[in-house]
């Protein structure tokens, strides 16, 4: 079996799609990731066979006028981001429908924001597989119709009437839990349950780690990569790392080298640790300090942590309530999130055994779901079958 995985410049998009990717290979199927250069290093750090399509646009300014609390210029139809959406797949799509013309692959895996890899899909009538990162948050009425108002053009250029960006089946990785409600979702999908196994980019594991037993409680402070791309103002780690120095708690900063100077000054106790794996990092720490990235919630709900959450963004906001619904974190408001407020959640979260309690109970819910293995032995019957698995 053929597959082609699509997504467009985005690591924190492509990075969960890589555990099924690998799976697929181990298998013995033949897979292929078509993106934009801009992901390049990303993809062939993952050990994966990359393919170039279309060009690289400037989506980081494009997503800073939808920090709230911007001004964003005219919204236009429908949901504003599906606009930005629908361009990246129209720098895409002409090179990726003439690569899968001439490679013929049988399953196309796109997450949600790759419209590029459903409209491949239609062209050479290979089967759709979603993938989302996170939460379907694209599964909305509201985002379907905008998407096919602004797809309309695109779809024209190759022919077709219409595309379903929500595929033939959809890879889900979300906690229940944490997922959009039922009752929010505009009919229903067929969604195959998969494991959260973290990946979190490829990276140079520090010697020695940190040990495993320690006398007092040791926090991870971070704050992902896409927060400070946007708006450094909105990379909150180094204030949280001020607000913790006066607890008798350990401390430790995970970054990407290149924020690391938006952390400012900090305390010579705060052990910074610069491009690791933050699944490499956090089987050493008791609690999560962090802005509310799916990512990053979820790479800690693996392994059974509790988190404090200080969301600013849309996305990071929904994750954040649906996560502190869980019992196993607490959401704070930006407002609220100064050095007071900062400290009493931390001991609360350290202090207090339901919140760890909650998040071994959804670590123990990830790990019942069917592995990236099974998953991979699940698309080779849908694909080859051509009907339900």
């Amino acid at each position: 079996m053929r597959v082609l995985f699509v997504s467009w410049a985005w690591p924190t998009h492509f990075y969960p799609m890589v555990p099924l990717a690998w799976a697929l290979r181990a298998a013995g199927h033949e897979v292929r990731v078509a993106a934009p250069p801009g992901i390049e290093a990303q993809v062939t750090a993952a050990g994966l066979p990359f393919v170039q399509v279309g060009r690289d646009l400037d989506a980081v300014a494009r997503f800073r006028a939808y920090i709230p609390g911007r001004a964003s210029g005219s919204p236009g139809r429908g949901p504003r981001a599906v606009s930005l959406f629908a361009d990246l797949a129209d720098a895409m799509a002409d090179d990726l429908v003439a690569f899968a013309r001439a490679w013929q692959p049988d399953l196309v895996v796109h997450e949600p924001t790759a419209y590029a890899g459903p409209l491949a899909a239609a062209a050479v009538g290979a089967r759709a597989v979603r993938m989302p990162w996170g939460a379907d948050l694209m599964h909305r009425q509201a985002t379907l119709e905008a998407e096919r108002r602004e797809l309309t053009p695109l779809l024209a250029r190759f022919g077709l009437d219409a595309v379903d960006t929500l595929g033939a089946l959809t890879v889900d990785l979300c906690p229940a839990a944490m997922q959009v409600p039922e009752e929010s979702r505009p009919g229903a999908l067929d969604r195959r349950p998969m494991r959260y196994l973290p990946y979190n980019g490829a990276g140079r594991v520090p010697v020695p780690l940190p040990p495993a037993e320690r006398r007092r409680p040791r926090v991870c402070v971070t704050w992902g990569t896409t927060v400070g791309r946007l708006d450094a103002s909105l990379f909150l780690a180094g204030e949280v790392v001020a607000a913790l120095d006066a607890l008798d708690v350990g401390i430790v900063v995970a970054v990407a080298a290149q924020q690391r100077p938006l952390l400012g000054d900090l305390p010579e106790r705060a052990k910074v640790i610069e491009s690791v794996p933050l699944h490499c990092v956090l089987p050493h720490c008791d609690l999560v300090v962090a802005h509310g990235g799916a990512g990053t919630i979820l790479t800690g709900l693996a392994h059974g942590l509790p988190q404090l959450v200080v969301p600013q963004l849309i996305d990071h906001t929904f994750n954040a309530e649906r996560f502190a619904a869980t019992g196993a974190g607490i959401s704070l408001p930006r407002a609220g999130a100064d050095a007071a407020g900062i400290r009493e959640a931390v001991l609360r979260l350290l202090e207090e055994p339901s919140y760890r309690k909650a998040a071994e109970e959804v670590r123990a819910e990830n790990d019942r779901r069917p592995a990236p293995a099974q998953v991979a032995r699940q698309l080779a019957e849908f694909a080859g079958g051509g009907g339900p698995c």
